[in-house]
């Protein structure tokens, strides 16, 4: 059988689509991301990145991967760790702020987040992180929170945290992509992705229904990695009508659970962080009384 009696051109989309024998950069094929995605990395800029009066500096914006360390952050504050005070600068990716060289020096991957800590344990000089999961775990073991030393519970923690990290990207470059953001509708890949996405919630729910948290009976990093993607999507708030059309209220312990972080005063002023619009946020966060302005601000102007 001829490659094109297997995939006949015509039933490809656009019709007559054939991949050529090597695959080229065209600019203006990408869609809503078409002016910041691009095949090579490195600067394209130059940029200083802005360094504020508390040891942790994040560079950030306030989508799922961004919300997971500002979540860390606040929840080690109401747990009482004074020295987990951070600055929160925001990073517009829409604008390439991603690709200036201050940036592109803390992550080579241009992806938010991406943070410096300017007081490490045991000090020396600052040391750079960036990929959410690693800023997770890098802040849970400087301050020995939400990450327990018990070799089987850390594991689980551990387990559910790379099933985020290995899960989302269907979830937010596949269906969300194609659902929401691609240029066309193309059935194929909304059912493909939606399968998958729906699979994932499945996987959760049946977990939820013998367990608290995602990694058992306490809250951890694993819980603040996760809600932010599926806790989101679980309250239709993701990608236009995407729970309607997912039937996320079919997921009943997907959605206990949701409610059950929603609750927490930290996940709530984290997932406020370094975004520009809706209720009570804030662009860039430097002290715990920015959360107040906003409101009063906000007050004022209603």
């Amino acid at each position: 059988m001829t490659e094109d009696n297997k995939f006949p051109p015509e039933n490809n989309l656009p019709a007559g689509y054939v991949p050529p024998k090597v695959w080229t950069w065209d600019k203006e094929n990408g869609g809503e991301f078409a002016s910041t995605n691009r095949p090579i990395a490195g600067a394209t800029h130059q940029k200083v990145l802005p360094v504020g009066k508390h040891p942790h500096q994040l560079y950030s914006l306030g989508t799922p991967n961004g919300v997971k360390v500002t979540i860390m952050l606040e929840e080690l504050l109401d747990a009482g760790h004074s020295d987990a005070e951070y600055d929160a600068w925001l990073i517009q990716i829409g604008d390439g702020d991603q690709f200036g060289s201050g940036f592109t020096e803390i992550n080579p991957n241009s992806k938010i987040p991406a943070m410096m800590d300017h007081a490490p344990k045991g000090g020396g000089d600052p040391i750079r992180i960036f990929e959410s999961a690693a800023i997770l775990f890098y802040l849970a073991e400087k301050f020995d929170a939400f990450l327990s030393t018990d070799l089987r519970k850390r594991t689980e923690t551990m387990n559910w945290v790379m099933w985020q990290m290995g899960s989302a990207p269907f979830l937010g470059g596949g269906f969300g992509h194609f659902y929401n953001y691609a240029p066309m509708k193309i059935e194929y890949a909304i059912d493909r992705y939606a399968m998958e996405v729906k699979r994932q919630l499945d996987v959760m729910d049946k977990h939820l229904a013998n367990n608290e948290y995602m990694a058992g009976g306490d809250y951890t990093i694993a819980d603040m990695a996760i809600w932010p993607w599926y806790g989101r999507l679980a309250a239709k708030a993701a990608y236009g009508n995407s729970g309607e059309f997912l039937s996320v209220d079919d997921y009943t312990h997907v959605q206990r659970w949701k409610g059950l972080i929603n609750s927490r005063p930290a996940a709530k002023r984290g997932s406020l962080v370094n975004r520009t619009q809706g209720e009570g946020v804030i662009a860039e966060r430097h002290d715990a009384s920015d959360f107040e302005a906003a409101r009063k601000l906000e007050g004022a102007e209603s």
